[in-house]
């Protein structure tokens, strides 16, 4: 496994395991069983001369520079770029030729649908529509043209069609020029006398408005004047009037201000007895809290005394309860003390009698355990005196320990009170027959069921059910 990595103008190709077409990347991990292609994407210049046919049959010949390059912003691109193209060198003759193929192809034809003058003088709208074609068939090779950029048109050697063109301009030029010279020393000739009377006139033509304008000037400024004389006396009336005003609003505020002064004069007088009856009102407040002060004082006096007396009394109170419940709190102390040493004392003893009766079990189970390893040993010992034969030994050790007899016993006191009845029952005459034919078993097992039933309902109460059959001397 290796760690690949491209450069800033670089894509890594990446084939193979777990891949399913091909995958690009910037960085990545190559694993066994991938291939890793490096390709570079920054953009080549082509330069080509192409040679075309207009639509006169007249052959010209476009030389062009292209800056081609993938297209890096698309990833489906990128992709047909890394398939068709990043294989070979960019440099190399095969995307050359590959690229110059279809500038070629496209230019011919737009040019063959053109004439020459249409080409010549649309060469911005030419090379819009030229580039418009090959950049489509350049999106099949995942290929974007940057930049283009077409030189003059060049004549093909044998026709030369922009000679002659620029000749004919040049003769054109020089005929323009001599004719352009004939009119400017014509026009020179007439433009003088033109100067000459234009002058005149406007020589008298300033002289009259010349005139005009001073009478329009002096006329203005008796205007002007008179504008301003009115315009000061409507100014001094103004200010009279203003000042008039100004007279009447003092005449108005000086009322005012003498009313507020007597109205001031009325408060203070007022406020003054208000004043007055307020500090008496406060003189009556103090004496009445100086008063109640002196009588709480007593009161508080009178009440800390008596308070502190039963404090006192209260304490000795407290005290006596106190002295009375340690007394029995020491009391019920050692009564609880010799309590706790008589129940030590008894659990002593428990554990003693408990320890005893331990050890007497241990001791016992100790002498069961011997006696089992005593009994192990002995039977292994009669085991192999035996044979191994685990049946014989079954059976001594069954007589050995009188097991033979208590099964007897057993059984005796089982079947001891018991009634037991016998049938025998017979199906009839035919049950020969029938017992000596196929079905013999069948009869015997039916042969049984009556007496069977009845022993059942006689040992147990219960009938057989209905389908199975009924008793003839039981009602039910």
């Amino acid at each position: 496994m290796k760690w690949k990595t491209a450069g800033p103008s670089e894509y890594l190709a990446i084939t193979g395991w777990g891949i399913p077409d091909i995958k690009l990347a910037k960085k990545e991990w190559i694993f066994p069983g991938q291939k890793c292609t490096k390709f570079d994407v920054s953009p080549v210049n082509y330069t080509f001369e192409v040679q075309a046919m207009s639509a006169e049959k007249l052959p010209f010949i476009l030389p062009a520079v292209f800056t081609i390059g993938p297209r890096v912003t698309d990833m489906d691109s990128l992709l047909l770029y890394a398939k068709l193209i990043s294989p070979h060198d960019k440099l190399s003759n095969h995307v050359k030729e590959l690229v110059q193929g279809v500038i070629e192809g496209e230019t011919r034809v737009l040019a063959a649908s053109m004439t020459m003058e249409e080409i010549f003088k649309g060469t911005k709208e030419f090379k819009k529509e030229v580039f418009g074609e090959v950049q489509l068939e350049l999106d099949q090779f995942g290929l974007l043209i940057y930049n283009a950029n077409v030189k003059q048109l060049v004549d093909v050697p044998g026709h030369e069609y922009f000679s002659y063109l620029g000749q004919k301009t040049q003769m054109e030029a020089a005929n323009q020029a001599k004719i352009d010279v004939a009119e400017a020393k014509k026009k020179g000739e007439i433009g003088a006398k033109e100067r000459e009377g234009q002058t005149s006139q406007n020589a008298a033509k300033i002289n009259a408005e010349t005139k005009m304008i001073m009478t329009q000037r002096q006329g203005e400024a008796q205007k002007e004047e008179i504008r301003v004389k009115t315009e000061v006396e409507l100014f001094k009336n103004r200010k009279e009037a203003e000042l008039a005003e100004y007279k009447a609003d003092l005449a108005t505020k000086n009322a005012g201000w003498s009313q507020a002064s007597q109205l001031a004069e009325v408060e203070s007088t007022k406020a003054v007895t208000l004043r007055e009856v307020e500090l008496q009102t406060e003189v009556e407040k103090k004496k009445v809290l100086t008063e109640t002060e002196k009588l709480r004082g007593q009161l508080l006096s009178k009440a800390a005394v008596d308070y502190e007396t039963k404090v006192q009394e209260a304490n000795w109170e407290l005290y006596k309860k106190q002295q009375a419940a340690e007394a029995t709190l020491y009391e019920k102390q050692k009564a609880a003390e010799a309590e706790k040493a008589s129940a030590d004392a008894k659990f002593y003893a428990c554990q003693q009698a408990s320890n005893s009766a331990l050890y007497a079990k241990k001791k016992e189970a100790e002498g069961i355990t011997a006696l089992a390893q005593a009994e192990g040993f002995y039977l292994n010992t009669l085991l192999k005196q035996l044979g191994g034969n685990y049946t014989a030994l079954r059976d001594y050790m069954m007589i050995n320990k009188d097991m033979y007899q208590e099964i007897a016993r057993i059984n005796a006191q089982a079947v001891n009170g018991l009634q037991p009845k016998i049938t025998v029952s017979s199906n009839g005459k035919g049950g020969e027959d029938v017992a000596n034919g196929a079905m013999k078993d069948v009869a015997g097992v039916y042969s049984m069921l009556p007496p069977l039933l009845k022993t059942v309902y006689e040992q147990t109460g219960m009938l057989p059910p209905t389908w199975l059959g009924t008793l003839s001397d039981v009602t039910p």
